[in-house]
């Protein structure tokens, strides 16, 4: 996370990185734990649990390219990529679904 030296001279901004630090931790290790263990994990072998370097290779520095078709925003990834389905489901499931009105 590159925290080996703290920003600032001041207690209050190096509280405020720290805290900030410590939620993107938390969340790589959620992702860790709902992405890159399952069936349809793109990783060399089976484990409990990842590091943290291992969930930014696998799932964050993917090759993509945003697309705007149809007045929307599409996440454009590569065609042979092997975490796509890991990308999709983990996506699924942290975007709060929309509801559809009926009228």
């Amino acid at each position: 996370m590159d925290l080996e030296r703290l920003p600032s001279g001041k207690f209050d901004t190096n509280f405020l990185v720290c805290a900030l630090a410590s939620v993107a931790m938390n969340i790589l290790r959620l992702i860790g734990q709902n992405a890159l263990i399952g069936k349809d994990a793109p990783l060399r072998h089976a484990a409990k649990r990842r590091r943290m370097k291992t969930v930014m290779q696998e799932i964050m520095f993917k090759a993509g390219r945003m697309i705007k078709h149809a007045g929307r925003w599409v996440l454009g990834l590569g065609a042979n990529d092997s975490a796509y389905t890991v990308f999709e489901r983990l996506y699924t499931q942290l975007t709060p679904q929309r509801k559809t009105s009926t009228a």
